[in-house]
C-alpha cells in the first residue's frame, strides 16, 4: 500500500522507520514547515522531516494542508494517510482525497483523553494504566472508530517524556499491523465506547505546581509536565524550574506545603501529605544542577532561622 507519513516531533520517526521497514511504500512524509531552534534562532527541519531526509523520502511541509497538499497526494498515488503527531488538524477535502483515508496513532484509551496531550495528562492525573489506540480519522477531534488498541502501564517512576519515547516505538508496531489489515480488508475499525475526556494542550501555566496536594499527584504533576512545558516552583519573586524528583514518604521529616528541607543531606519539599525529595533543579537564568548544590547557593544569602518555602 502507498503510504503518507504525517507527523512533525521525535515520536513520529519510530513509525516512519516501521513503515520503511514494513513491505508497504512510503511515497512521502507530510510536516509542519522549519521552525526556528535554539539562542541563534536557527530554521530547522522537524525531527519527522529530517529522517525522511535521510532516508530518501518525498517531504511536504504545510502548517495547513490545503488545495496545493491535496494535489501532491493524488499525484503521489497515496492510498492511505498514517497521522502521529502532526500538530494541525486535517480537513475534510484532505480527508476525503485519498482512498482508504487517515489513520492516527494516539496516545490514550479513546475516547479518554481526546486532544493534543493526552499521555502528559493522564500521567498528571495519576493514572496507572492506558493505552495507545490507532484510529480512523474524522472531522471531529480524535472522534473516530477505532482499529486497533494496546493497554499499556504507566510507570509510576517516568516522566511523560520518557515514556512517549517507549510508547512511539510499542505504537509504531500497532501502526503496521493496522495497515497490514486494511490492505488486506481483515481489519473492520468499531465506534468509540465511554465517556469523553479532553486533553488540552499544555501550557506555561500547566507547569506551576500546587504543593497543596498529595504527594503522589504532586509527583505525577511533575512528571506529566516533563520535560514539557517544565515544572516549576516560585522562589520569591523567581521561577525555580524542577527537573526530577523523587518519593520520599520515608524522610523522616515533617514539612508545611512547599516547605523546604534538609535530611542527610537531601533536599525535601512538603506536601499535603509527606514530602518529596528534590534531585535536580534550574533556577532562573541558570543551567540545570543538583538540588543540594542549588540548596548550598542558596544557603549563603539565607539569615539565621529563615524559612525557605516554594509557592
Amino acid at each position: 500500500m502507498r503510504v503518507v507519513v504525517a507527523g512533525t516531533p521525535e515520536v513520529a520517526v519510530p513509525t516512519l522507520d516501521a513503515l520503511m521497514a514494513s513491505e508497504h511504500e512510503v511515497v512521502a512524509v507530510l510536516t509542519r514547515p522549519d521552525a526556528p531552534l535554539g539562542r541563534k534562532r536557527i530554521m530547522t527541519p522537524s525531527p519527522l522531516a529530517a529522517r525522511a531526509e535521510a532516508l530518501g523520502v518525498p517531504v511536504l511541509k504545510s502548517a495547513k494542508p490545503d488545495e496545493e497538499v491535496i494535489r501532491q497526494l493524488r499525484e503521489l498515488g497515496v492510498e492511505l494517510g498514517v497521522v502521529v503527531a502532526y500538530g494541525a488538524l486535517l480537513t475534510q477535502p484532505v480527508l476525503d482525497a485519498i482512498p482508504h483515508g487517515w489513520v492516527n496513532l494516539h496516545f490514550s484509551a479513546l475516547p479518554k483523553w481526546r486532544g493534543a496531550a493526552p499521555l502528559q495528562r493522564a500521567v498528571m492525573a495519576g493514572e496507572r494504566t492506558s493505552a495507545l489506540t490507532v484510529f480512523q480519522l474524522e472531522a471531529g477531534l480524535d472522534t473516530g472508530p477505532i482499529y486497533k488498541s494496546l493497554p499499556v502501564e504507566l510507570d509510576q517512576t517516568k516522566t511523560s517524556g520518557e515514556l512517549l519515547d517507549e510508547f512511539a516505538v510499542t505504537g509504531a508496531d500497532l501502526v503496521v499491523d493496522v495497515v497490514d489489515g486494511i490492505a488486506s480488508a481483515a481489519l473492520v475499525s468499531v465506534p468509540q465506547v465511554g465517556e469523553p475526556t479532553h486533553a488540552a494542550k499544555l501550557t506555561r501555566d500547566d507547569g506551576h505546581i500546587d504543593w497543596h496536594r498529595e504527594a503522589w499527584l504532586v509527583s505525577s504533576h511533575i512528571r506529566g509536565v516533563t520535560p514539557e512545558p517544565g515544572a516549576r516552583a516560585l522562589i520569591g519573586e523567581d521561577w525555580l524550574k524542577i527537573h526530577e524528583i523523587a518519593d520520599a514518604a520515608d524522610a523522616g521529616i515533617e514539612l508545611a506545603p512547599g516547605e523546604l528541607g534538609i535530611v542527610a543531606k537531601r533536599l525535601f519539599v512538603g506536601t499535603a501529605t509527606t514530602p518529596i525529595e528534590l534531585l535536580r533543579v534550574q533556577p532562573a537564568g541558570k543551567q540545570a544542577m543538583t538540588a543540594m548544590d542549588w540548596w548550598r547557593g542558596m544557603s549563603t544569602r539565607l539569615a539565621e532561622g529563615d524559612r525557605v518555602t516554594l509557592a
